[in-house]
């Protein structure tokens, strides 16, 4: 199921950053990109997502993004994530988890990114010190695609 992760992330890659949306070639932000993925590759959304601020910054005693995940998929020792695997990043040390990417294998990470948009890229060290949490998209019980 890996490779068919990374196949679904990589055909986001060019879809413009536009914040809490998630349309494949119109827009999304990194929500929306594990969102879509998820629509792909499992089925409807496992819950509604709601309104959400854009701060990296913002610290506060619950993980929302962190539980989440979850509550929707397996999660993983940081160390234990390959290929295929969601990965959610602390962009500061004292905030909570708000950005998320797909690793697509070989030191590189599938995200959407303001003024960039969906990309892949390689997963410095920059980004490495930032991942806080991973996790495993669970195996559909039917494939649609």
């Amino acid at each position: 199921m890996p490779a068919r992760i990374i196949k679904s992330a990589r055909s986001w890659i060019g879809t413009p950053y536009h914040d809490q949306a998630s349309l494949k070639g119109v827009g999304c932000d990194c929500l929306g990109l594990l969102r879509g993925v998820w629509r792909e590759m499992i089925g409807p959304e496992p819950m509604p997502v709601p309104p959400y601020s854009r701060d990296w910054g913002e610290a506060g005693p619950v993980e929302v993004l962190v539980e989440a995940a979850r509550a929707a998929m397996q999660e993983l020792d940081v160390a234990e994530a390959h290929t295929g695997d969601v990965i959610l990043f602390r962009m500061r040390q004292d905030a909570i988890a708000k950005h998320a990417g797909i690793l697509s294998g070989a030191g590189r990470f599938i995200h959407a990114y303001d003024r960039t948009g969906v990309i892949e890229e390689h997963l410095t060290e920059s980004w490495k010190r930032r991942i806080a949490f991973a996790f495993r998209f669970p195996t559909p019980q039917k494939v649609t695609n």
